[in-house]
């Protein structure tokens, strides 16, 4: 007989689980001051300008790794039409949310990429053919309300720098799916494609609008790059420690943090709207996210049971 589940409360309380918990904490944190810093810079330098060196500091941390990895799997990654493709909507996605933050408040902007699971979620079926039941369906249409609420359509128009955020958040949606698509893709060389890609991106545009950085300046825009790669190596290293359904809920603490750096730093108060667009958003994504689980442990109990 399989051995009972431990419940979710003594699942919580395994030091696994609490260091899981406080990586991620710690990841959020790391990539709000990120996003914090980056709206500060950009109120001065051109998004294209950021992303270069951004990008060169990001890769300077990240040749201790790119060493160590198999030439071959650099260089020649399978499917290279898709790691294109991933690599363009990476730079696209990277590129709206500095276009974004240079007008909106921190807070509004993550809250529109926090609905990027949703997206995944109702693009799944069309893009890599899984099957999503009734209650899944009306989670995404409920996260789609989210997104409408905190728009606030009825405000006359919406702000080209909220489309914009939108346009981000749909780009981050489809670079998450080829990233199940290319899974078999050494982690390596999906970062390194795609800060490649930024790279490159903010060398063709930096020219048109370049602006002499100071020395401090130039120190804040290559720590971006350094913070962005000590967020993602902390957010694996806390679905090491724990399990997904354990750490994953815990990304949301983004918006929080977003939410009180924003006032401390720009004195953005979020809107109403904004908060309860951001709170049904979550909701929805949470929900989502449990709900494949528990969809794929049970399709992996019938397998097992079928081959006894």
């Amino acid at each position: 007989m399989p051995a009972p589940r431990a419940s979710t409360l003594s699942a919580l309380t395994t030091p696994g689980a609490r260091a899981g918990i406080l990586v991620m904490l710690f990841a959020m944190f790391l990539f709000a001051v990120n996003d914090t810093l980056g709206k500060w810079l950009v109120a001065t330098y051109s998004a294209g300008q950021v992303l270069l060196i951004r990008s060169l500091a990001a890769l300077v941390v990240l040749a201790p790794f790119l060493m160590r990895a198999s030439p071959s799997a650099l260089l020649r990654p399978e499917r290279p039409r898709l790691q294109a493709l991933r690599v363009a909507l990476s730079t696209l996605e990277v590129f709206c949310f500095y276009v974004a933050v240079a007008s909106l408040p921190l807070a509004d902007v993550l809250t529109y990429w926090m609905a990027a699971p949703i997206w995944v979620a109702a693009l799944a079926p069309l893009v890599l053919g899984e099957r999503v039941g009734w209650r899944r369906w009306s989670a995404i249409a409920v996260g789609f309300v989210g997104v409408v609420i905190a728009l606030e359509p009825s405000r006359a128009t919406i702000s080209p720098a909220a489309a914009v955020s939108i346009v981000g958040s749909l780009a981050f949606a489809g670079m998450m799916l080829l990233s199940r698509v290319l899974r078999g893709t050494p982690d390596t060389t999906l970062v390194l494609w795609q800060t490649t890609g930024a790279g490159l991106a903010g060398l063709v545009l930096a020219p048109f609008a370049w602006v002499a950085p100071t020395a401090l300046d130039l120190g804040l825009l290559a720590l971006l790059g350094i913070l962005s790669m000590m967020g993602h190596v902390a957010v694996n290293r806390a679905f090491k420690l724990a399990d997904a359904a354990t750490v994953v809920p815990y990304q949301y603490t983004l918006l929080f943090f977003a939410a009180v750096l924003g006032f401390l730093v720009f004195g953005d108060v979020p809107r109403p709207a904004l908060m309860l667009g951001a709170g049904i958003i979550v909701a929805a994504g949470v929900y989502i996210f449990l709900r494949e689980r528990a969809v794929a442990r049970r399709m992996r109990e019938r397998k097992h049971a079928s081959r006894e």
